[in-house]
C-alpha cells in the first residue's frame, strides 16, 4: 500500500498548501511587449513570459490544434529539443535530422528549408534547441550552428550569406588555440545577439582531449572573432592560479552549451558554465578550476568580466549549469530589485543582483567531503544557499527506497547498502556514490520560467538517483589492441559492453548494421559534438579500433611509449552513466520521480508543488501521481497560464494555472514533446507551439510541430 499513497498524501499536502494562496501583487511590475517569440527562451532575458492573454484560464480547456508540420525527418532514437522562433509571422525552426526551415506561423506551411548535412546525412539522436535571428533594415539572418560549421543565412530565402566566414559559414574549431585537426565541437543552444555580435561557446567532449570553452563574439557580418573569454584561464589572466600552471593548454570543456542571457539595457552578458573534462576525475586539474561550473556576468561588447560566482569548485559530479538564467526582478521592501536566478543540477536556485553579484540571499560555505581515490583532492568547501528551498530532495536514504513492490524494494536496498549516500559532494568512488539528483537534474535545459506579475519562479525538476562508480583505465603502453583502446578511450560513455547509454550515448553492439568502416573511421577521427576527435591515434591504432567495433575482433598493433601509461594521465574513468533503477526498470527511490515546482523569489519559498508526469503502465495498475523524467520547461502568460510538456511517457502538454498549479488543460500529443513551447499572435489569433520530437527514455520518436488555437 505505501507505493500507492506516497504520491496521494503528497498531493493531498499540496492541495491544501494551494488553498491557502494567493498569487501576489507587486509594485510598478514594468510591462511587456512580447507579441512575437523572436529569441529562444522568449526574450534576451531568458524568463519565457509572454504578455498575450487570448488564451486565459477561463477559455484554455477550448484549446484545439490550429496546425500540424510533419518534418519527415523522424527516425528511431531522434529528438526534438527546438524552442521555435516566430518573427513577423514567420517561425524558423529545426527538424530532427537538422534541416532549418522556415513556416508560415498562421497556417504551418512550409516557405523553405535548408539543409546543412548534404552528402553527410544526419544518422543519429543529435540534439539542436533552436536558432538565432538578426536583422539591420532590409538584412536578416537566421545563425545557427550545424556540426562545427556556424551557419548565417538569408532570412526570407533560407540560403547561405556568402559573405560571412567562406562561402556562409565559420568552422568553430578555429581560434581556440589549439589544432582544429585534434579537437571536435558543436553547438545544441543558439547563440545570442547583441547589436551587431554573435555571441557563444559551444558544446564539446565530456573527457579530453577537449578545446577549452572559450566564449566568443562573431562578427554577425562577416564572422570575424571580435573577442574571447578564456573561462580557462591564461597566464596573467584572473582565475590563472586556481589551475595547474599549464592547464590553459590540455585542459578542456568549463563551456557554456545551455545558452546565456542579455540585459541589453546595461550591456551585461549572463554565462552559465559546465564542468572541466574529465568530468569525474580531476588529478590533472587540481584546484578549483575557475571558470567552470560559474555564472559569469561580463561586458557584452568587450568580453571584459564583471562578477563572477562559481556553484561548484573542482567539480567532480558533471555538475553543469544546465539553463540560461533568468533575468527577474525581486521585490524587496517596495523596491524592485534587478536580480538574475540561476537553476541547478542539484535543484537549488541561486539569486543575485544582477549588476554587483551580491547574493540577495544568504549562502554557507560548508565543508565538502575529501576524497580517498589515488590522485585526486576536492575542494575543502562548496556553497549551499540558504533560500530558496531546495525543489529537488538532496540525499538518497534507505527509509526513501522503492516499496513499489516487495522484490524491487529488496533489490534496490541490496544495491544502496553496497555504496555511499550522503548528500551533495560526496566524491566519486570505487564502489560507487549516489548522485541525487542525478546527472540530469534537478533542473535541466529546457530551463525556468518567471512571471514578472507575481514574482513566482516555474522549474520542472527531475528525481532520479544515479550511481557514479570510478574504474581504472586499461593501461595504454607499447603495443596495445583495438580493444585496449576502446576501454581507454570509448568505455567512459558506450560501456565495455558497448550497450551504451542511449540516447545521450548510444549503444555500439551492431554498428556495422549502421556504417561502414570508413564512416566510423571519420568519426573516430574527427569527433561529434559531446564526442572527442582521436587525432592522436595513429592510423593503425585508429583500424584496430575500428576492426574491434564491427568485428569484435581484437587486433595487436603496435603503438609508440606514452609518457603515461594512461590516457592524459587520468588513471580513472567511469563505468557508465547509470541511473539507480529496480529491476523493472523504474526509479530506486519512492515517487514523486518529477515535480513542477513555483518558487516566490520574493520570499525565498515554495509557492506551490505538484507531481509532475505519469507512466501510463503503472497509472493503469493505480499508480498514478508519480511523476516522471521530464526534459523541455515551461513558459508563463499574462493570460494566467503555466504551458509545458516535457513529461517523457505520457506524451501530454499541459496548461496549469500560474497561481497554484490546478490542472486546467491537457493533451496528448503524437509524441513527447520534449522541447519548450513558444507562444506569439499573428493576425490577432494568438498560438502556442510546440515541437513534439519524442526519443527520450526510450520513448518513440517524432518529428512534428503542432500549434494550438482557440477556435475562430
Amino acid at each position: 500500500m505505501r507505493s500507492r499513497l506516497a504520491p496521494i498524501l503528497f498531493c493531498l499536502i499540496v492541495l491544501r498548501s494551494l488553498a491557502h494562496g494567493a498569487e501576489p501583487s507587486r509594485p510598478n511590475v514594468p510591462p511587456s511587449g512580447h507579441r512575437d517569440w523572436t529569441v529562444y527562451g522568449g526574450g534576451p532575458e531568458s524568463i519565457r513570459y509572454s504578455s498575450l492573454d487570448q488564451i486565459n484560464r477561463a477559455n484554455v480547456q477550448k484549446l484545439q490544434v490550429a496546425w500540424t508540420f510533419d518534418t519527415g525527418d523522424a527516425f528511431e532514437g531522434s529528438e526534438m529539443q527546438c524552442n521555435p522562433i516566430v518573427v513577423d509571422g514567420v517561425l524558423f525552426a529545426t527538424t530532427p535530422k537538422l534541416r532549418v526551415i522556415a513556416l508560415d506561423a498562421a497556417t504551418g506551411t512550409l516557405r523553405w528549408s535548408f539543409d546543412p548535412n548534404e552528402g553527410a546525412p544526419i544518422t543519429h539522436a543529435i540534439r539542436n534547441r533552436g536558432v538565432t535571428y538578426w536583422s539591420d533594415g532590409h538584412d536578416r539572418r537566421i545563425l545557427f550552428v550545424s556540426r562545427h560549421w556556424l551557419y548565417a543565412l538569408n532570412a526570407r530565402t533560407g540560403l547561405p550569406i556568402t559573405a560571412f566566414g567562406t562561402g556562409g559559414r565559420v568552422d568553430l574549431r578555429e581560434g581556440l588555440g589549439r589544432d582544429r585537426r585534434e579537437i571536435s565541437i558543436s553547438a545544441t543552444s543558439p547563440g545570442i545577439i547583441y547589436r551587431d555580435l554573435f555571441i557563444i561557446s559551444g558544446l564539446m567532449a565530456e573527457d579530453l582531449p577537449a578545446p577549452p570553452g572559450d566564449i566568443r563574439a562573431f562578427d554577425v557580418r562577416t564572422g570575424t572573432i571580435r573577442w574571447s573569454f578564456h573561462t580557462i584561464p591564461h597566464p596573467g589572466e584572473f582565475g590563472y592560479d586556481t589551475w595547474p600552471k599549464d592547464a590553459w593548454k590540455s585542459s578542456g570543456a568549463a563551456n557554456n552549451w545551455s545558452g546565456m542571457s542579455l540585459d541589453e539595457k546595461r550591456g551585461l552578458l549572463f554565462v552559465p558554465t559546465g564542468s572541466a573534462a574529465f568530468d569525474f576525475f580531476g588529478s590533472n586539474r587540481i584546484g578549483d578550476d575557475l571558470f567552470a561550473n560559474s555564472l559569469l556576468a561580463v561586458r557584452a561588447e568587450t568580453g571584459e568580466r564583471v562578477w563572477h560566482f562559481q556553484a561548484v569548485k573542482h567539480d567532480l559530479w558533471d555538475r553543469d549549469f544546465p539553463a540560461p538564467p533568468n533575468l527577474v526582478t525581486v521585490q524587496r521592501g517596495n523596491k524592485l530589485v534587478d536580480a538574475v536566478a540561476q537553476i541547478t543540477k542539484t535543484g537549488v536556485v541561486f539569486v543575485f543582483d544582477r549588476v554587483t553579484g551580491k547574493s540577495l540571499f544568504p549562502i554557507e560555505y560548508r565543508s565538502a567531503p575529501a576524497s580517498d581515490v589515488e590522485g585526486e583532492l576536492t575542494a575543502k568547501t562548496q556553497p549551499f544557499p540558504l533560500k530558496p528551498p531546495p525543489f529537488a530532495r538532496q540525499i538518497l536514504t534507505e527509509d526513501m527506497l522503492t516499496h513499489r513492490t516487495r522484490e524491487a524494494h529488496q533489490a534496490v536496498l541490496d544495491v544502496f547498502r553496497r555504496v555511499r549516500s550522503a548528500g551533495q559532494f560526496v566524491p566519486p568512488s570505487r564502489e560507487g556514490t549516489v548522485v541525487f539528483p542525478g546527472f540530469d537534474g534537478g533542473g535541466e535545459w529546457g530551463g525556468a520560467a518567471f512571471d514578472p506579475a507575481s514574482g513566482f519562479l516555474y522549474v520542472n525538476s527531475n528525481e532520479m538517483p544515479w550511481i557514479l562508480r570510478l574504474i581504472e583505465r586499461p593501461k595504454v603502453e607499447g603495443r596495445t589492441t583495438g580493444r585496449n583502446l576502446y576501454l581507454a578511450h570509448c568505455a567512459t560513455c558506450h560501456h565495455a559492453d558497448l550497450r551504451g547509454s542511449p540516447p545521450d550515448f548510444p549503444a555500439l553492439t551492431n554498428i556495422s548494421a549502421r556504417f561502414s568502416e570508413e564512416e566510423i573511421r571519420t568519426l573516430v577521427y574527427e569527433g561529434r559534438g559531446r564526442m572527442p576527435a582521436f587525432t592522436k591515434l595513429s592510423r593503425d591504432e585508429i583500424t584496430a579500433l575500428d576492426h574491434f567495433l564491427l568485428t569484435g575482433e581484437d587486433v595487436p598493433v603496435d603503438a609508440p611509449a606514452s609518457e603515461s601509461p594512461w590516457p592524459f594521465g587520468l588513471k580513472y574513468t567511469i563505468d557508465g552513466y547509470n541511473r539507480f533503477l529496480d529491476p523493472d526498470g523504474y526509479p530506486a527511490v519512492e515517487p514523486p520521480w518529477g515535480t513542477l515546482n513555483a518558487i516566490n523569489l520574493d520570499t525565498g519559498q515554495i509557492a506551490w508543488k505538484i507531481p509532475f508526469g505519469e507512466i501510463p503502465e503503472l497509472a493503469a495498475k493505480g499508480l498514478r501521481n508519480t511523476g516522471s523524467e521530464n526534459y523541455g520547461g515551461p513558459i508563463v502568460t499574462a493570460g494566467g497560464l503555466l504551458l509545458i510538456g516535457a513529461t517523457d511517457y505520457d506524451r501530454k502538454f499541459h496548461a496549469y494555472d500560474k497561481s497554484n498549479g490546478r490542472l486546467l488543460w491537457e493533451t496528448t500529443l503524437p509524441a513527447g514533446g520534449n522541447a519548450t513551447p513558444a507562444t506569439y499572435e499573428v493576425n490577432g489569433r494568438q498560438f502556442v507551439v510546440i515541437a513534439v520530437g519524442g526519443g527520450k527514455s526510450k520513448q518513440p520518436s517524432g518529428g512534428s510541430y503542432v500549434a494550438f488555437a482557440l477556435p475562430q
